[in-house]
């Protein structure tokens, strides 16, 4: 869920009070698992500027557009935990 919420959390911040308004939805979800997770794990993603392209494509062409995000965990030491891909749906709806 951690993984989902630092993807979600830069699409929902590209979307918001966007004209016209954008449907988002997660279309697919993929993960690696290197580590047991024993303490905190920080997850990030670094996909903020794909993401604004791929909502504006949607919102120029009129076309639903996909968009595969990747999200990292890591451990207080820097130790890759787990990768995440989510592959996120994004629509310009109809005024």
């Amino acid at each position: 869920m951690a993984a989902e919420l630092s993807t979600g959390a830069l699409a929902m911040a590209h979307v918001y009070k966007r004209i016209p308004a954008i449907s988002m939805l997660v279309v697919k979800m993929e993960a690696e698992y290197f580590k047991k997770a024993t303490g905190v794990t920080l997850f990030i993603c670094t996909d903020g500027d794909t993401f604004q392209q791929t909502i504006n494509n949607a919102i120029e062409s009129g076309e639903p557009q996909v968009f595969t995000a990747r999200s990292e965990g890591k451990n207080e030491a820097g130790e890759l935990i787990a990768r995440f891909n989510i592959t996120w749906s994004f629509k310009a709806k109809a005024a």
